[in-house]
């Protein structure tokens, strides 16, 4: 089935006659971008938004998958840390940062003659909470992975064939995504964030997300892991070390949120109303159990 509908994909592209992909170095745009330059050559064109949201390490890995595959890979500068609303951080900042996006790639197409504007939307996305999907609609962006009904497996498996390393990369979002909606995104979060994830990282652990938290006594990173990858951070006695460098970064307190990372978790209501409590002491490491006397919420406890 999914190869059948990778052949409606060709199709559909080529009867675009040229195209501009909005390009973020992840599963779905590295694949759409791919299969475009296959399907039109020179006449594809890949183009990849950067700002303090997106981080240096990935920026970098999607530039090398460009020069890796011979697709080229336009970078361009986008100004959604320009925009008030954005910087606010409602619920739909994805469509500010969507907005900013495609304000830009828009133009460029028109100036340089790509018939079709496009971005790595796919049909398990529908459902989801996407508010840059309204910001494509607006500028008629295709998303041409949702249009042959592509879901994420699916993707996965034709990226695997076409020997695209991220086949099986986890999924990301961009920096701003870690901070809770409602605290203002500010470029000196976003640093330690990428910071802090790029720590983690180099102890070997896979799916992470460093979610960013404000309290009176200080910065605090919540860490989601890979539910499989939990046990590593105890048994290999890390946290210590781990904490000891997020406090560097910047962090007063560092918890691990015991669920593991779940995508779209900063969406998930607050149990009983209440958010995530830290004390303000600065232990070793600090974790949060759910459910606590009061009916809800998390508590702090020390991992020794």
């Amino acid at each position: 089935m999914s190869q059948d509908k990778l052949e409606q994909l060709r199709a559909l592209i080529r009867s675009f006659g040229s195209c501009l992909t909005a390009y973020s170095g992840g599963v779905d745009s590295v694949f759409l971008a791919v299969v475009a330059h296959q399907e039109l050559g020179e006449k594809a064109l890949a183009a990849i938004a950067d700002s303090p949201s997106l981080p240096r390490s990935e920026l970098d890995e999607a530039l090398e998958l460009g020069r890796r595959f011979a697709f080229p890979v336009r970078v361009v500068n986008t100004r959604e840390f320009d925009n008030a609303s954005y910087l606010a951080n409602p619920q739909n900042r994805c469509y500010f940062c969507k907005h900013a996006l495609f304000e830009e790639l828009g133009p460029l197409a028109a100036r340089e003659g790509y018939a079709v504007l496009a971005y790595g939307e796919n049909a398990s996305d529908i459902g989801d909470h996407r508010p840059g999907a309204q910001a494509a609609k607006e500028f008629q962006v295709r998303a041409p992975l949702k249009e042959v009904g592509m879901t994420k497996a699916e993707i996965r498996e034709q990226s695997a064939r076409l020997g695209l390393p991220t086949a099986d990369k986890p999924q990301l979002a961009c920096l701003s995504s870690r901070i809770p909606y409602g605290e203002a995104v500010t470029v000196e979060k976003l640093r330690m964030i990428e910071a802090a994830e790029a720590v983690l990282r180099t102890e070997g652990f896979v799916e992470v997300r460093v979610r960013h938290h404000e309290l009176k006594a200080g910065a605090l990173a919540r860490l989601e892991i890979g539910v499989a990858e939990l046990p590593r951070i105890v048994e290999a006695g890390l946290h210590g070390r781990i904490a000891e460098k997020l406090r560097e970064v910047g962090y007063a307190h560092v918890t691990l949120d015991l669920q593991g990372y779940r995508r779209g978790s900063v969406n998930e209501p607050i149990p009983g109303g209440r958010r995530p409590v830290a004390t303000s002491a600065s232990p070793a490491f600090v974790g949060a159990v759910e459910g606590s006397p009061g009916g809800g919420g998390w508590v702090p406890i020390r991992i020794a």
